[in-house]
């Protein structure tokens, strides 16, 4: 070697072995470090991508749990179950081992479960399914236990057939605090089956004096209350009890470490903007606890004394798992923490639970994210990280692991304190059976307590005992709030025959003296005695009437609901005039917690309206405004012409409002009963002005939208050289403009000047993309982002992070839009905050958006797409 080849080599020496030192940084990162780097996880938290189900043609896992070996176990929504070995933290090459399980000599292929535990020495599994060629066996709890000791099961047991299925059917089951029976949890659109026992009375009804309307899309229209519920059940399966009820479609519960039961319950989303809409939330499911659902416009409001309210309010989402994070080796601060798993946002949210009297507050902060990050199901392993899985509707499914690798101590914390109030709680939960002699002399004096859950607790433990050993006490009750829970128990549990005693009962009752949340309680009262027993003689209800109209209105949005509720059933003279009254007022914009999906901590409207609270709900629903309205449909007197003018003008201007899917039908559904009233050669003119022609051209798009007939698939790009080997001729017009709205295309594309402006106008697509370039964008659309529709990815000093689109800056703030179907809400973001923004690799377009689909169906909507929604292209049979 010369000498100036020396001098090269060594000058280029330590670039070499730099180059082979730093070989992983230059490669393409795996799909596994992808989905990694694809994470967001609180600081000094490592995550692990173990396993990808859906690589594997094993489908998309959405239960799991660990046995006694320590081992998990897995199951497919449409398929089998899986068992797993998985190497330790840290391992080289985290590969599980797996194994299917299998019976019947291996010719039973069990799975489709949306829950599963081990105890008792048995799998327990939660089956979701309609029973068919592939999986036998339909919706049901059963049991599988190895008899003979060889690891493997052999015996199956159906525990109790279940009748619903869905995402709405049944779903978890977790272990008793005391480790001696189970719970399980159900959807709404899962019977009730019948009980052997109740801790929540069997005494449930509609309840409610509010118009009955049933969703107009269809959505649990033929569900009854008492909707979502929980029972405890023995380990044989043999004995089942009812806990609580009242729930849309709680996924989820869980124990905290001092035996209180949460649960997280579901959202209507279609309901977004209407006054009824209840926001994802945890519940503290205590004794006979009733959360309030009713089906279509029936919910219950929190402050409704017959029910409990949440714990937190959460926000849009779909829950799917709720676990307690006790046995998590994570720091002190987790340690009495619910991990809230959202499918939708892909969010684990923090929910940092705090006593309060008999039950609980809790504040809420981000765990855990990714975009996408579809969750599914998660638990605690035997070596203390979570675990937790991702899929769902046949989507990729992975399987993680996250620890804790900082230097805080994770080995123990301090118990939850169990306040007095939680105490006396659990000792009147105690007489939620039947019979107890000593039940109503032990718990009566609680009736009037302080404590909402505690005479909530106390109530139910008098509805459990005869009637016969209460009713003279109840109705002898001199204190004004025991009187009033008395007289709830009276109209819930009492017949017709005791209305007139109880409502001169709460007409004795000094209302003015009372504070505001025990006057609301009286008027729900009220409300109870009229909806179960009907209307009182015309003295009582004259009373009754100059009673609440001397009040109405008031201060109070939610007291205002209850008199016009009660006014309008007592055809009160005022009502009209003064409930239209009110209908001209603008509610108060609130800033909810429930509209963000992040943190943050305030939520505006689009700034460029100037942050003018007036045009911020320009376009937004009056919730206030529509609940007093579509009371008044049910109005039959005392109607002027003026009156119903200025009544039916109110729904067209109703019309142009934007809100949930369902808001234009439950508006439409409204304006029907209230045109029902007037006269028969009125009835042209006040349709016309209330908007009655509009809904022709557009309105009833949503009110009768149509859906997908499927069967659909996770579509690939390479089936489309299958499914589009021709020129789209005599295509559905109207289908494939359903379709665009199916596909909730609409909510974020215009099409010749309506739909959405979070993504680019599709008009024109047919010029300038072909349908294997529509289809590409379709099925991969992180393939290509422009600039101008990409959302930022914000780093944050406080270590969280935070996806979303900008929508607006000023020099402090940036205003940020993350739900692309509530692009108007914005989250706040303080600019000094920020240490870093960059493009997000990932679209505001969700994958997948096309699977509902068959192959007709896909057809139509692209050839809707490709000709810019022109009916007349040639493309379209004529109908």
């Amino acid at each position: 070697m010369n000498r100036l080849a020396k001098v090269s080599f060594y000058l280029w020496l330590p670039l070499i072995l730099l180059g082979a030192g730093s070989y992983r940084f230059f490669q393409p990162l795996s799909p596994a470090e992808i989905k990694i780097n694809n994470l967001k996880l609180p600081t000094d938290f490592v995550a692990e991508h173990i396993y990808s189900p859906s690589e594997s043609q094993q489908g998309s896992w959405v239960s799991m749990c660990f046995d006694d070996k320590g081992r998990m176990l897995a199951s497919d929504q449409y398929g089998g179950i899986y068992r797993l070995e998985i190497p330790a933290i840290g391992s080289k090459d985290l590969t599980p081992k797996i194994e299917k399980i299998k019976l019947e000599n291996d010719t039973l292929n069990f799975g489709a479960a949306h829950g599963l535990l081990y105890a008792f020495n048995s799998l327990y599994v939660m089956v979701n399914n309609r029973s068919g060629k592939n999986l036998p066996k339909g919706s049901g709890f059963y049991r599988l236990q190895d008899t003979d000791g060889d690891d493997q099961f052999d015996k199956l047991t159906l525990l109790k057939a279940l009748v619903g299925e869905g995402e709405h059917g049944p779903h978890s089951i977790k272990l008793s605090p005391g480790k001696k029976s189970l719970y399980v949890i159900c959807g709404n659109y899962t019977d009730l089956p019948q009980m052997d026992a109740y801790k929540l009375p069997a005494t449930w009804k509609y309840d409610n004096l509010f118009p009955e309307i049933k969703d107009p899309r269809g959505h649990a229209n033929d569900r009854k209350e008492p909707g979502g519920w929980v029972a405890n059940v023995n380990p044989e399966g043999t004995k089942w009890e009812l806990i609580s009820a009242g729930y849309r479609n709680p996924f989820d519960l869980a124990f905290n470490d001092v035996g209180d039961l949460f649960v997280y319950d579901a959202d209507m989303e279609w309901d977004f903007g209407l006054p009824w809409y209840r926001p994802t939330r945890i519940c503290h499911a205590t004794s006979g606890s009733e959360f309030g659902w009713r089906t279509g416009d029936g919910k219950w409001f929190a402050n409704y004394p017959d029910n409990l309210p949440p714990v937190i309010n959460i926000g849009q989402g779909s829950p799917t798992n709720l676990l307690y994070a006790k046995e998590a080796k994570f720091p002190a601060k987790y340690k009495q923490t619910l991990l809230a798993f959202d499918w939708s946002f892909g969010i684990i949210h923090a929910i940092q639970l705090k006593p309060s009297g008999s039950t609980y507050t809790a504040t809420r902060e981000e765990f855990l994210s990714g975009v996408p990050l579809p969750l599914t199901d998660g638990a605690i392993g035997p070596d203390g990280a979570l675990y937790f899985l991702t899929g769902g509707r046949r989507l990729e499914s992975d399987l993680y692991r996250v620890y804790y690798n900082g230097t805080e101590p994770t080995s123990s914390a301090e118990m939850t304190t169990l306040t007095e109030e939680n105490k006396l709680r659990r000792k009147i939960e105690t007489y939620h059976t039947l019979g107890n002699a000593e039940a109503i002399e032990a718990v009566w004096s609680y009736l009037g307590h302080p404590d909402r859950d505690i005479r909530y607790a106390a109530r139910i433990a008098v509805e459990h005992q005869p009637l016969s050993s209460w009713k003279a006490k109840a109705l002898a009750e001199t204190n004004p709030v025991a009187l009033t829970q008395a007289m709830i128990a009276l109209a819930r549990c009492g017949t017709e025959g005791d209305k007139t005693a109880i409502l001169k009962a709460l007409n004795g009752i000094n209302f003015s003296k009372l504070p505001s949340g025990r006057q609301f309680d009286v008027l729900r009262a009220y409300e109870l005695v009229f909806t179960r027993m009907g209307m009182p003689e015309t003295a009582l209800k004259n009373q009754i009437t100059a009673l609440l109209d001397a009040r109405y209105p008031s201060n109070s949005d939610e007291f205002n609901k209850a008199y016009c509720r009660l006014l309008v059933f007592l055809e009160a003279p005022s009502v009209l005039p003064k409930t239209l009254a009110l209908m001209e007022k603008k509610e108060q914009l609130s800033l909810s917690e429930g509209l963000a999906t992040s943190s943050e901590d305030l939520i505006l409207r689009n700034p460029q309206y100037g942050l003018d609270i007036a045009k911020m709900l320009e376009k937004r629903p009056d919730a206030q405004q529509t609940y007093l309205a579509m009371m008044l449909a049910k109005a039959k007197v005392g109607w002027t012409d003026e009156m119903r003018a200025q009544y039916f003008a109110w729904y067209k201007k109703a019309f142009a409002y934007r809100g949930g899917n369902s808001y234009v039908g439950f508006i439409d559904k409204a304006r029907k009963i209230a045109l029902a009233n007037v006269p028969a050669s009125k009835k042209e003119y006040y349709d016309k002005l209330s908007g009655g022609d509009l809904l022709t051209v557009s309105g009833n798009d949503l009110a009768e939208a149509d859906y997908p007939k499927g069967p659909g698939k996770n579509y690939k790009l390479k089936d489309m050289d299958t499914i589009f080997t021709a020129e789209l001729t005599q295509r559905d017009f109207k289908r494939g403009k359903a379709m665009f709205v199916a596909t909730t295309c609409a909510k974020c594309h215009a099409m010749k000047g309506e739909g959405g402006n979070i993504g680019p106008d599709l008009t024109q697509i047919g010029t300038r993309f072909s349908t294997k370039d529509i289809m590409e964008a379709i099925i991969d659309p992180n393939k290509t982002i422009s600039d101008q529709y990409a959302a930022t990815q914000f780093q944050l000093k406080n270590g969280k992070s935070l996806v979303g689109k900008i929508a607006n800056q000023d020099g402090k703030f940036y205003y940020v839009s993350q739900n692309p179907y509530a692009p108007d809400f914005l989250v706040k973001v303080k600019k000094m905050d920020v240490v870093s923004k960059n493009y997000s690799t990932v679209s505001l377009m969700l994958p997948g958006l096309i699977n509902p689909l068959n192959k007709e169906e896909l057809k139509d909507l692209v050839a809707y797409l490709k000709t810019g929604g022109d009916e007349g292209s040639g493309v379209f049979r004529k109908e």
